[in-house]
């Protein structure tokens, strides 16, 4: 089993810290969509920002143990990734709710798993690339 999990350990570190920052992302959109009245779209640009910047530390720092001495080129290359997947978010989210397939918070979830997975492979094949083993 200790084996299993250290063969895994980024995989692992990656779906630990990939739940954290989905959960960032749905309480910061649910504060601000459903508590604060603020419209969807707008909701879940805040979200995703607040939940990039948690992501890249924790993805830095844990995950791929990153030691790239050119943290600003990481950093662009990083957000440039998040920012693509999040254009993906945003799109997904207001076809989903603009086209009532289904509510904003099942749209939430359902999108959110689409962009970790996209957000691991971009993180492992292009910012961290050198990390990698």
């Amino acid at each position: 089993m200790k084996e299993l999990i250290y063969k895994n350990k980024e995989i692992l570190l990656y779906l630990i810290f990939g739940v954290l920052t989905t959960v960032v992302n749905i309480v910061v959109y649910y504060i601000s969509a459903e508590l604060l009245d603020i419209h969807y779209l707008i909701s879940n640009a805040l979200a995703w920002v607040l939940s990039v910047l948690f992501a890249y530390i924790t993805n830095r720092k844990y995950v791929f143990n990153s030691h790239n001495e050119n943290v600003i080129k990481e950093m662009i290359s990083f957000f440039g990734s998040r920012l693509a997947t999040g254009v993906l978010d945003m799109t997904l989210m207001w076809a989903l709710v603009n086209y009532h397939l289904l509510n904003d918070m099942i749209s939430k979830v359902v999108v959110n798993v689409i962009v970790i997975v996209l957000n691991y492979v971009l993180s492992k094949l292009v910012v961290f690339k050198s990390n990698s083993k």
